[in-house]
Parts: structure tokens; C-alpha cells; sequence
């Protein structure tokens, strides 16, 4: 059985968003939909998945209000729930920059189409940014795009006023993964002064499903918020596996490592975990395991 993945969102005002938790989590039980949702006074955001049918229903619930008719949503396929149990979370904001009066239902940048975006990419005055995390990055991006290195996406404005200079008065595009974190950062840079500022509309995961491969200018595979870890063209999953404890992703290299072990450390974490976290994790995979022995699932295991 495969299950269908949506990531959706919608920036809109939800004034009355704590009424929604629990109308909205009522209907995703009754679906047997697993994932997370955000809630905030700006939107909805999240990444869920379920049979068919029940995205359907979902989607069709969630648009029968008014404001979000026009909600964003981006479907793929999973070979495994991606997901271990459903929660719809209020929150001050849908995707957190930490930056007052950012507000992309007043000003945003213009949104470019998955079919225009090469051509714009491909203009040698066009400065392309990846707003991504730097594990996210790491994996794949766009050809020639920079990565601000952020380890979170609170740290992208002081990244911004840092690069200011070579960033005034220039043509700038910008990327996410399902084109929610590129909005809020188009309606940032578009409130400090930036005017010409564009966004990939769906984020990567659009350009992915319907851009075809040998005209695509991406590289690499796509960090997915899931049990997934990666996709690629045509939302494909990837190969790559995920560490338990950084989050970081991993290939079968990492796992060769002396460093790599199962669910508690790999290359990347190894020499920064202190010893109580070790013990934590190594806990944590006996538990785990011993799961497995009964035939039960440990809420967020993967591939263990």
C-alpha cells in the first residue's frame, strides 16, 4: 500500500485560528491522517499523509472556508506512512522568522511559475538564493545558487543585512522547499527596500513533479520534513537514511563510519554529542528495538 504526502499551506488571516484546532484535528482522526499542521493569525502550514481519498477530503474540508480557497498543496507518494501520529499545533507564526510585521498577505514578491523558472535563473543579473537550512542545502539545490548558511530560518534576515550591499539594486530569486519559506522571505526583503524580488511558486517540490529531468537545472536530492528524508525528480524517494539524533541526513557512506551508530550518533554529530545524550539515544534505540520484538511501532522510529 502507498500512502499520498501533502504539503500545504496558505498565508491568510486567521484571527480565529485556536478555534480551528479542534474541528480540524476531529477530521484528520476521523480520515486517519497522520502528520502536523500549524496554525497561526497568518495561515496554515503543514505536511500530512493518508490514503488518497482522505487527502481528498481533507483538502476539500479545509477549502470550504472562505480563506483558504486558495490553499497551496504539493501531493507525493510515500511506500510507507511517513508519519507516526497526527498533531495540529497553534503557533505565532506558520513558519518562524522571529521578525515583526512580516506579512505576506500585505506585500510579496512576485511569484515566478516552475516553467518560467530556468529562464529567469538562467539571466546572468539574476542573484539566486537557496533559503534553505545548510542540512537541507547540503544535498541539493540549483545550479550557481548561494547558500546563506544558515543553520535556521531566523538567522536568514541578519544574513540579509549582513549581504546587503551585494544584494541592493539587483535582481534576486529565491527558493524553498514547498515555497513558504521563500514567500516569507520575499515579503521581508520586499519591506526592507529589496524590490525586485521574485519566488519559485511550490517551492522545489513543484519544479521536482513537473519540470522534466533533462531540462532541470536542480542537483542533487530534496530534504523532505518526513519519514522520507528525500525525493527526487518526479518525487521519487530518495536513497538517503537519517540520524536519529542531529536530523541530519545520511548516505550509506556515514553508515560506514566508525562514527555512525544506529540511532545515536552519526559523522556529522559524533564529536559534538556529550555523553548523557549518548546514553539518552542509545536508550532510546534499545526501546526501539524492543518495540520491534513485541510487533509494535515506537513513535518515531525509522527504518529501525
Amino acid at each position: 500500500m502507498t500512502f499520498t504526502v501533502a504539503a500545504l499551506y496558505h498565508f491568510t488571516n486567521l484571527l480565529d485560528y485556536k478555534n480551528l484546532k479542534s474541528p480540524l484535528s476531529d477530521m484528520c482522526e476521523l480520515l486517519e491522517i497522520k502528520g502536523t499542521i500549524l496554525l497561526a493569525s497568518e495561515g496554515i502550514n503543514g505536511t500530512v499523509a493518508g490514503t488518497d481519498i482522505a487527502i481528498i477530503q481533507l483538502i476539500e474540508y479545509l477549502r470550504k472556508d472562505k480563506r483558504l480557497k486558495n490553499l497551496e498543496y504539493k501531493l507525493s507518494k510515500s511506500r510507507e506512512m511517513p508519519f507516526y501520529r497526527m498533531k495540529v499545533r497553534l503557533k505565532k507564526e506558520i513558519v518562524t522568522m522571529g521578525v515583526a510585521g512580516v506579512d505576506p498577505n500585505r506585500v510579496v514578491g512576485t511569484y515566478v511559475e516552475p516553467k518560467n523558472w530556468n529562464n529567469l535563473i538562467n539571466d546572468p543579473d539574476v542573484i539566486l538564493i537557496d533559503t534553505r537550512n545548510d542540512y537541507e542545502v547540503e544535498i541539493g539545490s540549483f545550479k550557481g545558487a548561494i547558500n546563506p548558511d544558515t543553520s535556521n530560518f531566523r538567522e536568514f534576515p541578519a544574513w540579509v543585512q549582513d549581504n546587503r550591499e551585494k544584494l541592493e539594486n539587483k535582481k534576486i530569486a529565491m527558493f524553498c522547499t514547498g515555497g513558504i519559506r521563500c514567500e516569507k522571505a520575499s515579503s521581508y526583503m520586499k519591506e526592507n527596500g529589496f524590490n525586485d524580488v521574485y519566488h519559485l511558486k511550490g517551492g522545489i517540490l513543484k519544479y521536482l513533479e513537473t519540470q522534466p529531468q533533462k531540462e532541470s537545472l536542480w542537483k542533487g536530492d530534496c530534504f523532505v520534513f518526513d519519514q522520507r528524508v528525500a525525493v527526487k525528480h518526479a518525487l521519487k524517494e530518495s536513497d538517503y537514511d537519517q540520524c536519529f539524533a542531529c536530523r541530519y541526513p545520511i548516505t550509506i557512506e556515514d553508515k560506514n563510519s566508525p562514527k555512525y551508530t544506529k540511532g545515536i550518533s552519526c559523522p556529522k554529530c559524533h564529536d559534538s554529542l556529550t555523553k548523557e545524550k549518548q546514553e539518552s539515544f542509545a536508550e532510546r534505540q534499545k526501546q526501539i528495538n524492543l518495540s520491534k520484538l513485541r510487533g509494535e511501532t515506537h513513535i518515531g522510529q525509522k527504518n529501525n
